[in-house]
């Protein structure tokens, strides 16, 4: 009798666990993103999922690549999520990704200008959408005197040396969207010679990208160069700050992906169709998060705050349609040519740029021939990229930085190019400055 009604117990346990089945494994995502995203998106995933966890494991874009691609199959984590649509590019095509076509969400437009929001391939989708420019506090600019700025060539003014801020797109998925942004809207040469101005006028190179908005936010720098979502959500946040989009800007989305090899597929696919329904994408208005949606504003239900940016109209008018192969194909050279001329060589850049403001202005006032032409030879060396158009259209070229860098031979002839740019660099930015110090003398 007593084992009849065991066996009876033990069945209707069975029944109600297979009516209300439960997924209980931990999703591990692999992000870039800041703290106040995720955290939202974790609390409201597991809120709506109580059997599931959310491991959030925060690297920047690069370093979580390389995350992804070091592990082997069973320990690789499930979700990789992050700004850079080239980064994906880099994942898919090491084949370190699942299909996830699916999980779209319907209502979703299929571009953003002429960008796809989802991958083609159905690889990866688009979580968000962004913007690059830059954000400056108003406060800061009024104690300097400053004026606001409105394009990328603004920055290269003289009046803004010491004032302005970026990060490296070796640390930051961002600032490689940015920085490839320019490439891309001024071609390699010009684009160079503008990021090489701009960095001149810089008063730092931070760790992380998100020292660019920290340090605008509480008034360290005057401007910074960042992706849109740091410059309004700090706005949001009540800090006396602005962003704006110059004409030469790019909307793309940012994406998320399921990896292959991940411990817990179902569950992970689970979170990833939460990112993109409707009710994730609202999350995107949340001040501290203030990303855009990839659903258009008349498909939000009504939740837009008032002003709120439409990346759909940004697509129509930037002058930018980001080419994310173009991207991916130069994705390692472009992080380690800024690197080795302009964070680890910033001092010299910096003492470069301040002798050409200074002999520019002193010539304005008492005009001179041979300075003039000193200062015109002081440009050329301290702005023209170490690296020309037509090298880094050479695919051989290109496929020493695609190599992996742990093979010995690989390793060595990048480190003897690294070593090349960075001492070319130095002695560039050293001639510019005697240059300029020359053509400033012959203007006293």
């Amino acid at each position: 009798m007593l084992i009849r009604r065991c066996l009876i117990a033990v069945a209707a346990l069975a029944t109600l666990a297979a009516a209300s089945p439960v997924l209980a494994g931990t999703v591990t995502v692999v992000t870039s993103f800041p703290k106040e995203l995720t955290q939202a998106y974790k609390s409201a995933f597991e809120k709506a999922h109580p059997g599931i966890k959310v491991e959030i494991l925060n690297k920047n874009t690069v370093q979580g690549i390389a995350y992804v691609r070091e592990l082997p199959v069973g320990q690789r984590p499930d979700v990789f999520w992050a700004s850079a649509p080239d980064a994906f590019e880099v994942l898919a095509g090491l084949g370190l990704l699942q299909n996830v076509a699916e999980l779209a969400n319907k209502s979703a437009p299929a571009k953003v200008g002429n960008f796809p929001i989802n991958n083609p391939k159905g690889l990866f989708l688009g979580q968000a959408l962004a913007g690059y420019g830059f954000m400056w506090n108003t406060r800061y600019m009024a104690a300097n005197k400053l004026p606001a700025p409105r394009q990328w060539a603004d920055l290269t003014k003289p009046v803004y040396f010491g004032h302005v801020a970026t990060s490296s797109p070796s640390r930051s998925g961002t600032t490689h969207l940015t920085v490839e942004t320019v490439l891309q809207g001024e071609g390699w040469n010009k684009g160079w010679t503008q990021l090489l101005q701009i960095a001149g006028n810089c008063a730092a190179v931070t760790e992380r990208s998100f020292g660019v908005p920290d340090g605008v936010n509480n008034g360290q720098f005057g401007i910074g160069l960042v992706i849109d979502f740091f410059g309004l959500a700090g706005k949001a946040s009540g800090f006396p700050v602005e962003f704006h989009y110059p004409d030469v800007t790019a909307v793309v989305p940012a994406n998320i992906a399921l990896v292959a090899g991940g411990k817990n597929a179902d569950e992970a696919r689970r979170f990833i169709t939460y990112t993109v329904s409707l009710e994730g994408q609202q999350l995107l208005y949340e001040p501290k998060i203030s990303r855009l949606p990839i659903l258009p504003p008349e498909a939000m239900g009504g939740k837009a705050p008032a002003g709120y940016p439409n990346p759909f109209e940004i697509a129509k008018r930037a002058k930018v349609q980001f080419d994310s192969d173009l991207s991916e194909s130069r994705y390692n050279v472009v992080s380690s040519l800024f690197d080795q001329t302009v964070t680890f060589r910033i001092k010299e850049l910096q003492a470069a740029t301040k002798a050409i403001h200074a002999a520019d202005a002193a010539l304005a006032k008492k005009p001179n021939a041979r300075g003039a032409a000193l200062l015109k030879e002081a440009r050329e060396a301290a702005y023209t990229p170490v690296v020309d158009a037509g090298k880094v259209a050479d695919k051989e070229f290109l496929a020493v930085f695609a190599a992996d860098k742990k093979d010995a031979a690989v390793n060595k002839r990048i480190t003897g190019l690294e070593d090349h740019w960075n001492k070319s660099a130095r002695s560039n930015y050293e001639r510019a400055r005697g240059l300029a110090e020359q053509a400033l003398a012959l203007a006293k």
